[in-house]
């Protein structure tokens, strides 16, 4: 039999976005897994458990005897289906798990004896880990441009139209704010950390990277130190628009457009009512409960969401941006700091 195609390329494989199996089990693959992974177990957590038991107590042997009690006739036949069915929509799929050995060899073995040929990953996630945190580390080599402005300015919209940029905020899944929580839930420290690191290996070094800025934490997931000093020392645009234009943009991303517009804003007044002060926070929710109580136009919200802006957001704004004032290098309106980010070069370019 001819030996087993092995991959050991991880930073091709994720660059390239190429579509792969991972067979932990559930509880290993919610902790972190590679981005785009599809979990399809070799073991699931009770049965990944009783091997590990096995293991510990009787030996690599004993351990494998069980796993294969385990993983038996309509059981397993099941499992190889579903990697079968995957490979034949993919076949360029590749196949890991923790360290690249028994279970992906098992998975590549049983699939083989089907007539399916797929690589597995050399080393598994712990080898393709290790390649997405050196990607990271190696961020403070970059040049990048830090994209602000008060709430609403249109900023993220701003970094997207740049084609070398990193959307830090759609890679966590949240908006970066007290209101930025998204309809599904953000990805786990890890998932996040090997998503970032995929799109910093995108990314033409040659070139500014424009990013949003951003605090230490993007919800509940930290942006790498590493990272967040690279941007700390960047220079600075600053995305300018007038407040009606930003609370009509406002109005359409959180309410307009948002899943359960009502609950969800109120829950997120709440948690910032420390920070507001009790009378700010009794006012601003009787406003934000009167304009969803007259329907769905948009004019009835512009009394809370100015208040907003102008007693939390923009002195919150103005503080931060006045420890930055060495760093703005311009500033304008949307369109404007587009056209200057596309001609920019990083310092000394």
């Amino acid at each position: 039999m001819s030996q087993a195609p092995i991959e050991r390329d991880y930073a091709a494989v994720l660059r390239a976005e190429r579509p792969l199996i991972d067979v932990r089990s559930p509880g290993e693959f919610a902790r972190g897994a590679a981005p785009g992974a599809v979990n399809l177990p070799l073991l699931n957590d009770e049965e990944r458990a009783a091997v590990g038991v096995a293991y510990k107590r009787r030996g690599r042997e004993a351990a494998v005897a069980l796993g294969e009690r385990l993983v038996y006739g309509t059981v397993r036949e099941g499992r190889v289906a579903a990697w079968r069915d995957y490979a034949a929509r993919y076949p360029q799929a590749a196949i890991y798990c923790w360290r690249g050995g028994q279970r992906s060899a098992i998975a590549q073995r049983w699939l083989a004896e089907r007539g399916v040929t797929l690589q597995r990953l050399a080393g598994g996630f712990k080898a393709l880990r290790r390649c997405c945190l050196e990607a990271i580390e190696r961020s403070a080599a970059l040049s990048f441009i830090v994209v602000g402005g008060r709430t609403g300015a249109g900023k993220t919209a701003v970094v997207r139209r740049c084609a070398n940029h990193l959307d830090l905020e759609a890679l966590a899944n949240h908006r970066g704010s007290a209101f930025g929580a998204q309809a599904t839930p953000q990805p786990s420290p890890v998932g996040f950390e090997n998503a970032l690191a995929t799109a910093l290996m995108k990314l033409d070094p040659r070139e500014p990277v424009v990013v949003e800025d951003e605090g230490r934490t993007i919800g509940r997931l930290a942006v790498p130190a590493t990272l967040f000093a690279a941007m700390r020392q960047a220079p600075v645009v600053l995305v300018e628009a007038r407040t009606a234009e930003r609370v009509d943009g406002i109005y359409r991303e959180y309410v307009a457009s948002a899943d359960q517009p009502r609950q969800r804003l109120l829950a997120a007044l709440d948690r910032i009512e420390r920070r507001l002060g009790g009378e700010r926070h009794r006012e601003i929710a009787a406003l934000m409960r009167a304009a969803f109580d007259a329907g769905d136009a948009a004019a009835p919200h512009r009394p809370w969401i100015e208040r907003l802006l102008a007693c939390y957001y923009d002195p919150m704004y103005d503080y931060q941006i006045g420890r930055k004032q060495d760093r703005v290098v311009y500033r304008g309106g949307p369109a404007d700091v587009v056209a200057y980010l596309r001609n920019e070069r990083p310092p000394g370019g």
